[in-house]
């Protein structure tokens, strides 16, 4: 039976080095889920596979867009779902393998996901400008009388969740929650979830490590040249928004690596609590790697 095997956790907390040892030991591309990692001259900022790691293991979807591509979770599903059928093409026992840390761009190859109409260029400059101009609050109370199902769900701190869903309900005159039906689709292989976790003061103690990493790597250099850039909704992004601040004058350098540590630790509890709703994965922790081969040559085999 052909198998799609996903692994995926909170950031930082070591998919990276075990996809590669997973990928190498079954001679297969890692299939990458994270939706920044797609786009160009983000390198540092999204911890990204670096050339040395694209030499070991063939990746797909990384490095693949220009910052200003518009891009989605639909049509990520549509072009891994592309991927998956030439790869698993007239053979019996494929193995692909799909890692990283978008909670709904593994969602969206797992399960599918509703098919959402793509937003034109006018209606997402439009919205782009009222939001500029007239700030989230009053898009969030626009969209409360609108769509009040979806007003109810959306992460009101979030502009580009909110502005989606005003979006969709002018160019389609139908609320957004009406197209959220969330039917789960039946996929033509077999999908084995694995997620990876460590104690809680672990991966904090990871994430602060790899943000002063990073910025010991360049990661303020590499967000100057992206300040040019900052509107597009690829670099709203943790990392960069604070360093945004800090060219602004608004935070000093200290106050602004703080903020990225902070922000991140919070992402990656989001992270957490979106996983643990999903009882198809088989939890482990991020440092007994040989007990996820022996799950996963057993689960192969049977």
């Amino acid at each position: 039976m052909n198998t799609l095997i996903v692994i995926t956790g909170p950031t930082a907390v070591g998919k990276t080095e075990l996809c590669l040892r997973i990928a190498e030991k079954f001679n297969i591309p890692v299939i990458n889920a994270d939706s920044r990692q797609i786009f160009r001259g983000m390198q540092i900022g999204t911890a990204a596979p670096t050339p040395e790691q694209r030499k070991r293991v063939r990746h797909y979807f990384v490095d693949l867009l220009e910052l200003d591509e518009y891009y989605n979770a639909s049509m990520y599903e549509q072009d891994v779902m592309k991927l998956l059928y030439s790869m698993f093409k007239d053979k019996d026992n494929a193995i692909a393998l799909l890692t990283g840390g978008s909670m709904m761009y593994i969602d969206a190859v797992c399960n599918g996901i509703d098919d959402i109409p793509t937003i034109s260029d006018e209606v997402r400059l439009l919205y782009k400008q009222r939001l500029e101009k007239e700030g989230l609050t009053a898009l969030l109370q626009e969209l409360k009388v609108k769509d009040p199902q979806y007003y109810d769900f959306v992460d009101k701190n979030n502009p580009r969740r909110v502005v989606h869903g005003l979006e969709i309900c002018h160019q389609t005159g139908r609320t957004y929650s009406s197209f959220r039906v969330k039917e789960k689709k039946q996929r033509p292989f077999r999908i084995i979830k694995i997620a990876l976790n460590r104690d809680r003061e672990e991966l904090y103690s990871r994430i602060n490590r790899r943000v002063d990493e990073m910025m010991e790597n360049g990661m303020v250099e590499e967000a100057r040249l992206l300040l040019p850039y900052r509107s597009l909704n690829a670099l709203n992004t943790v990392g960069y928004k604070e360093l945004f601040r800090y060219f602004d004058g608004e935070w000093t350098m200290e106050e602004a690596i703080e903020r990225i540590k902070g922000n991140t630790r919070r992402y990656a509890r989001k992270q957490l609590t979106w996983y643990k709703k999903d009882n198809d994965i088989v939890w482990f922790d991020a440092a007994e790697t040989d007990k996820v081969f022996m799950y996963l040559v057993d689960k192969l085999t049977c």
